[in-house]
């Protein structure tokens, strides 16, 4: 277990909890360290995960001696349990984020602290720091309430509540209390802008919210029609999506934090709190997959609006905005201290031609096996496809957003096989108009551009890009997405080459950056977990059904305390990267499916 209130606490070491709207995070200490307001992609009014001393954080811990903690979720729920061990006695910490109905109801933070065994004294300080811990604030107590007022542009207001008695110590809110065994307190942190809209009293968190919080999650998830051997595991990762999806907008986040290092101490810290549509459209393949309509349909319904629009972004802010300019925020010192620690994404500007794949798969399975799009999404999709039969023979910066060149990738030239492909599927099997000679052309001159001008023979794969010596995981997408037998010998030897040019045991590295530096950055990042379980999908779909299963299981092991995963796993088995991040648990949950079906068919 973590030592007692950590310099520096560890990217693993949290929990999350959210409403659909934004999320926190909480740390075995207890700490909620994380958290940005009013939506995912808003300024942060905790930050010390990112700066320990002037992030800011609301903290709760108990005055025991050599306590150990231990974190877990109530079942099926994304209600989070800290809990505290000592000589002295047990505590505990249950934190949650109601899910409200309506919409317009100020986010807020429940906090229930009980003394399980023993006599415990406790000590509570909320200390936020608004707009990136860049505005000042003030604090008030009123009707003995903490009232949080942040001096910007936002007017971002918070009040912290309590059934113990609350006061004001060096700009924070503080209490010091001792609950006898049995006991409980209640704090709650409600937020809002200009005003804390609802200033529901206390008693109302305690009468009603954590019973319907348990009840939403608990209905949510029973909606899964997942029966496999890792029901546990894979309704963790598809909670955590759930997380990362907005209730109101159908959109998501790649992931709920910005800056948290793939290199310590290096610069390869990415902003990743918006909507990705290659991400958005995997997400909702899983969510689809696991029986949840109804985020994938409100997700087409919020990228229906956005094909409408003069061109398709590669990603967008949570309302379908535009505005991702990339900044350095030099105050903060980083975590673990690694600069700079950027907001704002400067990949909003490249060229990627693989997310019309994505998308269009997305669409083809939501029509296949939920419902039929109209004909005025058919025509938003005919769109796109224009898009991919002008442009895929050129250059781009690829899915992993290579910086300072453009190449002709493989997966870029993959997805615009998909693109056309699925595009025409959906075509045929609606008998929508459109010029499916044409089409097959196109989809067919891509297969064939692929198949000979990617393969690499005195290395026996498909590589990277035209002309490379080296694979990329991405290639694993060739069988996938049905572009490739996975039991065609080609097929076989590039999967070799990709264990033994990238996979050390069941972890896998995306690409190899290599002496020349291939992607422009310093610094050798972590193993890539979303590759890794496409390498174990992989396996499964080619026949090695046993090592997929051992290799499945061996990379859950990677996961933290809770079974929630960052973007990467670093040499000492520390996660890098930001936290949790969707790519992994979508691709957690395709490996668990295909793994499932194999062993099936046995």
């Amino acid at each position: 277990m973590p030592r007692k209130n950590p310099e520096h606490a560890r990217i693993e070491d949290y929990g999350l909890i959210g409403n659909l709207k934004t999320v926190a995070l909480v740390s075995v200490e207890g700490s909620i360290d994380f958290m940005c307001y009013p939506n995912f992609d808003s300024p942060t009014v905790f930050a010390k995960l990112l700066d320990n001393k002037t992030g800011g954080s609301f903290a709760i811990f108990p005055q025991m001696d050599g306590y150990n903690t231990k974190q877990l979720y109530l079942p099926a729920t994304a209600v989070l349990l800290t809990r505290f061990f000592s000589e002295e006695g047990i505590a505990e910490v249950t934190d949650y984020m109601p899910v409200d109905d309506r919409m317009d109801k100020s986010n807020a933070i429940v906090r229930q602290v009980k003394t399980v065994r023993g006599k415990i004294t406790f000590q509570a300080k909320c200390q936020p720091a608004f707009d990136y811990a860049n505005a000042s604030h003030t604090c008030e107590m009123r009707d003995d309430c903490v009232y949080f007022n942040a001096d910007n542009a936002d007017e971002t207001v918070m009040r912290l509540i309590a059934d113990i008695p609350l006061q004001i110590k060096k700009n924070a809110g503080y209490a010091e209390f001792t609950l006898e065994q049995g006991k409980t307190a209640y704090l709650v942190l409600e937020c809002g802008k200009t005003q804390v809209e609802d200033e529901n009293p206390i008693e109302i968190y305690k009468k009603n919210t954590y019973q319907d919080t348990v009840d939403f999650w608990r209905k949510w998830s029973k909606k899964s029609s997942y029966k496999g051997r890792w029901t546990g595991t894979v309704n963790r990762s598809a909670i955590t999506l759930k997380l990362l999806t907005s209730r109101e907008q159908g959109s998501m986040v790649a992931a709920p934090t910005f800056s948290l290092p793939e290199v310590i101490g290096g610069g390869r810290n990415w902003d990743y709190r918006f909507m990705w549509i290659r991400d958005a459209a995997f997400t909702m393949y899983a969510f689809l997959r696991l029986g949840y309509t109804d985020e994938a349909t409100a997700f087409l319904e919020w990228i229906h609006d956005r094909c409408k629009e003069d061109k398709l972004y590669l990603m967008y802010t949570i309302d379908g905005g535009h505005d991702l300019e990339e900044k350095e925020l030099e105050y903060l010192s980083g975590y673990q201290n690694s600069k700079p620690v950027r907001i704002g994404n400067g990949a909003q500007d490249q060229y990627q031609l693989d997310i019309y794949g994505e998308l269009i798969d997305t669409i083809y399975i939501y029509n296949k096996q939920h419902a039929a799009i109209t004909f005025e999404f058919w025509e938003t999709i005919v769109k796109q496809v224009n898009v991919v039969t002008k442009k895929w023979k050129t250059a781009d910066h690829g899915i992993w957003e290579i910086r300072n060149t453009e190449k002709h990738f493989l997966h870029s030239r993959l997805m615009c096989w998909v693109a056309m492909d699925r595009a025409i599927k959906i075509g045929q099997h609606r008998s929508f108009p459109f010029p499916e000679n044409d089409w097959k052309k196109v989809r067919d001159d891509i297969y064939t551009d692929i198949y000979d001008n990617f393969w690499n023979d005195e290395i026996g794969a498909w590589v990277q890009h035209k002309g490379a010596d080296t694979v990329d995981a991405s290639v694993l997408l060739m069988s996938l997405m049905h572009f490739i037998s996975p039991l065609e010998p080609r097929w076989l030897s590039t999967l070799k080459v990709v264990e033994e040019q990238l996979g050390v045991d069941v972890l896998l590295y995306r690409y190899k950056n290599g002496i020349a530096s291939f992607d422009g950055l310093k610094g050798e990042e972590g193993t890539f977990n979303m590759c890794s379980f496409w390498y174990i999908e992989s396996l499964a779909k080619s026949g090695e059904v046993a090592k997929a299963l051992d290799s499945f299981e061996k990379m859950i092991g990677y996961a933290n305390h809770l079974g929630l995963f960052s973007e990467q796993i670093g040499h000492k088995a520390e996660h890098l990267g930001n936290f949790p991040q969707a790519f992994t648990h979508l691709a957690l949950i395709s490996a668990a499916l295909e793994i499932d079906k194999q062993l099936d068919r046995q």
